[in-house]
């Protein structure tokens, strides 16, 4: 039967995960005595990480704050490592009683732990290459604890099949490598086939192995929460298999330190994007605190994939690449992993390396050994690499029954129609360049399709003049850094066997690679290039002797300078930095599904409370209400924008006390706004950010007495067309004090990219003018200087005190960027004795995030709901007209004062 706390994964994943069998099966024990909570289905209470409050107010803060089941006698820093497989290598005895372990000395994970600082315990999570029978699980995990401290997960062989095989390798991986499914049964070609892809268990999406993926993943996050110390732990999860893992962690613990690094491509947002389930996996990376990559194109990928689909952009500071989601910045961390040198160099030293390659050398005397060592997978290019090779052979006659190529190829660790097909075709074209070019005692090509020893290895890369890598689409492939290495040496063990004199290598490497950016000496290539990849293996074992040794010599200072622990190392310290503010911030939890964030907040950011601000409405004498529109009063998605009976009633409500000063405050030019509230007689309103202001419906416009003269609006309409024009989806808004271009409707990247040329563009046109250049959300606007809505709200409370009406309650609500201005000219206005020393002040942003207001309401809805329950709290019978005296104090407002200090930022003139 399924745990309580599995319900949530239907919010998850979508989908029935009845076809998957009980969550238990298999006959799988429970592992840990922790008991799983079932999940707030909308928000957590707001909470800091030395606090952990529970996710239930009716839950005591303490169930939540996990105790680690591993014993510890300081409270200190731990890393926990997540990775779908354990760094240990696991072996049934011989007599069949009990297991033997050993550590996985080629493992990536393994290697990463002489980066992390000492005082730093390591703690690993991840399944076991070994079936191990349910009866001996609880023995093997304490084993694996005490001496490896390693922490298995036991996932049943159904889930296994359905999670790794059928999602990740079949669909994930191919999918990260550029390869679509146009049909079910996975193939490339577009041919047509009736076989179900659930039934086949590849090709096209499959929703129940999505299911199986998440549940996977949920897996991995109840062995974390066994061991997890929240409050000291940071958590590493690497690459595609547990994508989903951040939300588990994050919905469970908001505070919790996370890193995740991508060991594989990230797709073009044209690949990624046909994804069907593209949006969760994004969310569910984005409640990381860092996320790492490779190379730059793959984080580019991945930033551009946010945007478009997400509309979230990212900021680069001082070196540093971040997204703002929901008030946390997650960091992107670009840096490729590196080999390991001493594990290298210790290999090197072997005895055994000595005979093998004294071996090769009488083997391949008086040969040119180019080398190629790949997995066997259809994405490395091995077939094209034979066609290039027999292309030189036949275009450069002169390397017939001299030059080798050494092809190692590495066991499949996938199955598919398509690796069947490859491998036919490695071996058709291995035996018809042996055939052709053959002679007695020179095979051209000599294919090794077996298991091959470390050792032997680093005989062949020893004895190899050029390794050649012709993947089509490979993570990162650290076969070039592997074979600079060996062409190296270890120091001081110069062997007899080994060449003698300065150090030369040269390397043939595809473009689409991850470690190709690192390589500036490597000759790179189009691997579907054949006749081009054919001239750069020629040129590479042509190239004289000096060279290639200045060439080895380059790369050798940085692959041995940028090894695995200078990446894990780099790794740690910007998560650290990434991490520095959890403990000081507050943090709230809301959202369905992967549709949950933590979003980090002031400490004094809080829910307006209906009760509170309608007790303090009652017992004021004096009110301002002000008020935006778009996104405040209705909807920023809705298509009919004019505003409903139920608000424009509600207006007329507050309106009618005497006690009242009403004005909606907007950015939307004034003949609108005066249509659309022509029923509202005793509203103010202030058009276009303030530029534009009248008291009542019958009184006439006040426009700003500064910047009368609009001649900039002839220099900057013209800059603004020519990206218009330049721009499709675009378009420029007039209004009578203002010009804004919009890029809504533009591609996503184009338009940002267009948005910040023409601010740049803008500023160095009007540099002596009196107006101001600001970006929002898909716009650009020009302005006068001095206009903004906070110069709005302090007059009219200013006017307010003039008149004997200082005000001692505001209520002060918008939504976007420009209101901010308002927030802060609020906040500030207490220490001015502009309001009443007992002011009741109400700013409020609409949504939760990041706001100098310091309440918030979440959406339209709830804005008309409160500002209905002051109406009911009005009293209408004590009207009287007295707006006519404060609009008369405010003949002479002039909103772009030179006393007035506006938050804008001027780009140059004056008054």
């Amino acid at each position: 039967m399924m745990s309580r706390s599995y319900t949530n994964l239907l919010d998850l994943a979508e989908g029935n995960f009845a076809a998957l069998g009980p969550a238990g099966g298999g006959g799988r024990r429970r592992q840990g005595s922790f008991g799983l909570r079932r999940m707030s289905r909308v928000m957590t209470v707001p909470g800091t990480l030395s606090e952990l409050d529970g996710e239930d107010e009716s839950e005591p803060a303490a169930t939540n704050s996990v105790a680690s089941d591993v014993p510890s006698s300081v409270a200190a820093d731990r890393l926990i490592v997540v990775s779908n497989q354990l760094p240990v290598v696991a072996r049934r005895r011989p007599d069949g009683r009990g297991w033997s372990f050993s550590w996985d000395d080629d493992s990536l994970l393994l290697q990463l732990r002489d980066g992390i600082p000492d005082e730093m315990e390591v703690l690993f999570v991840g399944t076991l290459r070994a079936d191990v029978p349910v009866a001996d699980q609880d023995e093997v995990s304490q084993a694996l604890l005490d001496r490896f401290r390693c922490a298995p997960v036991f996932l049943p062989d159904y889930l296994n099949e359905r999670f790794y095989h059928r999602f990740c390798k079949r669909y994930l991986w191919p999918l990260f490598h550029y390869m679509l499914p146009f049909s079910s049964s996975g193939s490339t070609a577009t041919t047509s086939s009736s076989t179900p892809a659930s039934s086949s268990g590849n090709g096209r999406f499959d929703r129940s192995a999505w299911e199986a993926y998440v549940l996977a993943n949920k897996f991995f996050f109840e062995k974390v929460v066994e061991v997890i110390n929240p409050e000291d732990d940071y958590v590493w999860v690497h690459d595609y298999h547990l994508m989903a893992l951040p939300t588990f962690l994050r919905r469970c613990f908001n505070c919790l330190r996370i890193g995740f690094f991508l060991h594989s491509p990230f797709p073009s947002s044209e690949i990624y994007r046909t994804l069907p389930v593209r949006e969760e996996i994004l969310k569910a990376l984005l409640n990381c605190d860092l996320i790492g990559f490779h190379t730059f194109d793959y984080a580019r990928h991945f930033l551009s994939c946010c945007s478009r689909m997400l509309g979230i952009e990212y900021q680069s500071k001082r070196g540093y690449i971040g997204l703002d989601y929901f008030g946390r910045t997650v960091g992107i961390k670009i840096m490729p992993v590196g080999v390991h040198m001493g594990q290298l160099q210790s290999v090197l030293r072997l005895p055994d390396r000595e005979w093998r390659l004294s071996e090769l050398q009488q083997q391949f005397e008086g040969k040119t050994v180019l080398l190629g060592v790949d997995d066997m997978d259809i994405f490395k290019g091995i077939n094209l690499k034979l066609l290039a090779f027999e292309n030189m052979l036949r275009t450069h006659p002169k390397w017939q029954g001299r030059a080798v190529l050494v092809q190692i190829a590495n066991p499949a660790r996938g199955r598919g129609k398509d690796l069947e097909a490859i491998q036919a075709e490695i071996q058709e074209s291995c035996e018809r360049i042996n055939g052709e070019f053959g002679q007695s005692g020179y095979s051209p090509v000599v294919f090794i399709d077996r298991d091959v020893s470390s050792v032997e290895k680093i005989a062949y890369y020893t004895i190899a003049e050029c390794v050649v890598v012709t993947a089509v689409r490979d993570g990162m492939n650290l076969t070039p850094y592997e074979y600079i290495v060996c062409r190296q040496g270890a120091p001081g063990s110069e062997s007899i066997s080994e060449v003698s004199g300065p150090k030369k290598s040269m390397l043939v490497v595809s473009e689409f690679i991850g470690c190709s950016p690192s390589l500036s000496g490597a000759i790179r290539v189009n691997p579907w290039n054949i006749e081009a990849t054919a001239e750069a293996m020629n040129e590479a074992i042509s190239m004289p002797e000096q060279e290639k040794q200045l060439r080895h010599e380059k790369h050798y200072r940085y692959v041995s300078s940028h090894d695995v622990a200078y990446w894990s190392k780099s790794f740690i310290q910007d998560l650290e930095r990434a991490c520095k503010d959890h403990f000081r911030r507050t943090c709230w939890g809301i959202g369905l599904g992967f549709g949950f964030r933590v979003v980090a907040l002031d400490p004094h950011f809080t829910k307006l409370n209906m009760d509170s601000i309608v007790g303090a409405y009652e017992m004021s004498e004096s009110r301002a209400i002000l008020l935006d529109y778009d996104g405040t009063l209705v909807p920023q998605t809705s298509i009919n924008k004019p505003p409903d009976a139920d608000v424009l009633s509600i207006i007329n409500t507050l309106c009618s006390d005497r006690r009242n000063i009403v004005f909606l405050v907007s950015g939307r030019d004034k003949d609108k706004l005066g249509e659309w509230f022509a029923s509202c007689p005793k509203l103010g309103i202030a058009a276009e950010h303030g530029y534009f202001l009248r008291w009542a419906r019958d009184e006439e416009w006040q426009a700003s007495t500064q910047a009368m003269n609009f001649g900039w609006m002839q220099m900057a309409k013209p800059v603004m067309n020519l990206y218009t024009e330049a721009t499709d989806g675009s378009n420029i808004e007039t209004k009578e004090s203002a010009l804004v271009w919009h890029h809504q409707d533009a591609d996503p990247g184009f338009g940002s990219s267009q948005a910040k040329e023409m601010l740049d563009h803008l500023e160095s046109v009007l540099a002596n003018e009196p107006v101001t250049v600001k970006s929002g959300q898909f716009i650009v606007e020009v302005k006068p200087q001095g206009v903004s809505k906070g110069v709005v709200a302090e007059r009219i409370l200013t006017s307010m005190k003039e008149r004997g009406k200082q005000a001692d309650f505001v209520l002060c609500i918008g939504d976007d960027r420009s209101d901010e201005d308002m927030f802060e000219n609020i906040a500030d206005i207490m220490k001015r004795s502009i309001v009443a020393p007992r002011t009741a002040l109400f700013a409020c942003t609409v949504g939760q995030k990041p706001s100098k207001a310091k309440f918030y309401l979440d959406d339209t809805f709830e804005v008309v709901t409160m500002l209905s329950a002051l109406a009911d709290a009005t009293e209408p019978e004590l009207e009287t007209d007295w707006s006519d005296g404060l609009a008369a104090s405010v003949s002479l407002l002039d909103i772009g004062d030179e006393q007035t200090e506006s938050s804008d930022r001027p780009i140059g003139g004056g008054s």
